[in-house]
């Protein structure tokens, strides 16, 4: 991500005030916010564009915020933000309810309506994603959608945990994404946001066509992803885990340029890949980390992984790790 602000590169007294100007003019929409002891204030923030979607990683000391009638009479740019923490406890308010965004929990809230927020309760800083974008993007019924501010929304099971998962990864990999990365990463994200709310609402039938097949894609991938070990890992049992039919498991994938076997044989190469180059498992035999990844006999995945990378696994390693001796069965 795009490190916009870090206070130790400030001095002490422009600390608190750039990273409270840039939160309320970049970040979210225009609000107070204010912090007991600016002296000691310790915070940062990273920021990326995901085509209309914004997300930063911010982390904070204790402070405290709030948005008024005056002030979005003045401007209000009509966003949904969603507040996702890693670190600590946020507490946001409106339309008199108040929720508690632990870890792992997201909290919705819009511009339009007044609302506060305050963090520090347990840790002296707190880190978590914000995640801003218009409303109009939400196909859903504003007014449904409103019964979920300031209510907190599980991250750990179901469509939250695909939520929470897809926001860790987005931040932790944010390098790696060019100008039409971005764009499509903003589409998927909020379409798993959508998802979210609707399942939240029991307003599936709401969805569109488009968003219903890429979460339903996602979910079956990160299920696959979850199982790559498991050499029972088939389309039959990834259709019965979620309660499709084969043919529409393959029609998901008629997009992807890779038949469901292909992807799954995609992704364990990708898994071999890594450890191969992880000084960490420098010591562990070629053929114990191909078993790991469901590739048991040696000549086939030596085929596989040089179609794939153009060079033999124990070239791979050698490139990666040149002190390493290498061996198949060593």
């Amino acid at each position: 991500m795009r490190r916009v602000i870090r206070t130790e590169d400030l001095s002490v007294d422009e600390r608190f005030d750039t990273w409270r100007d840039h939160m309320s003019r970049h970040v979210m929409a225009p609000m107070v916010i204010t912090c007991d002891d600016p002296a000691s204030f310790r915070g940062s923030i990273e920021s990326m564009d995901l085509g209309a979607v914004h997300v930063s990683a911010v982390e904070a000391s204790p402070c405290a915020g709030y948005r008024t009638s005056h002030m979005i009479r003045q401007s209000d740019p009509e966003l949904v933000q969603i507040a996702f923490s890693l670190r600590g406890e946020i507490a946001i308010t409106q339309d008199r309810r108040c929720a508690l965004s632990q870890p792992s929990n997201l909290v919705l809230y819009h511009t339009s309506r007044p609302h506060q927020a305050q963090s520090g309760f347990s840790e002296d800083t707190t880190y978590g994603v914000m995640v801003v974008f218009p409303v109009k993007l939400l196909p859903l019924p504003s007014h449904k959608v409103e019964r979920l501010t300031a209510t907190p929304l599980s991250g750990r099971e179901g469509i939250g945990a695909l939520v929470s998962d897809f926001l860790i990864r987005l931040v932790n990999g944010a390098d790696q994404y060019g100008a039409s990365d971005r764009s499509r990463l903003g589409v998927v994200l909020t379409d798993l946001l959508t998802a979210l709310l609707a399942h939240r609402l029991d307003a599936d039938t709401a969805l569109r066509p488009t968003t219903r097949r890429r979460v339903l894609l996602l979910q079956v991938q990160t299920f696959i992803q979850q199982h790559l070990t498991d050499p029972r890992l088939s389309p039959a049992m990834i259709a019965a885990a979620q309660g499709i039919s084969l043919r529409t498991l393959h029609r998901l994938f008629q997009t992807e340029d890779a038949t469901v076997a292909e992807w799954i044989r995609a992704q364990r190469l990708e898994r071999c890949r890594r450890d191969l180059s992880d000084p960490a498992l420098g010591d562990r035999p070629i053929h114990a980390i191909a078993t790991r990844w469901s590739f048991p006999v040696p000549a086939h995945f030596t085929r596989a992984f040089s179609a794939a990378y153009g060079v033999t696994p124990q070239e791979y390693r050698r490139r990666h790790q040149p002190d390493h001796v290498l061996d198949w069965h060593a």
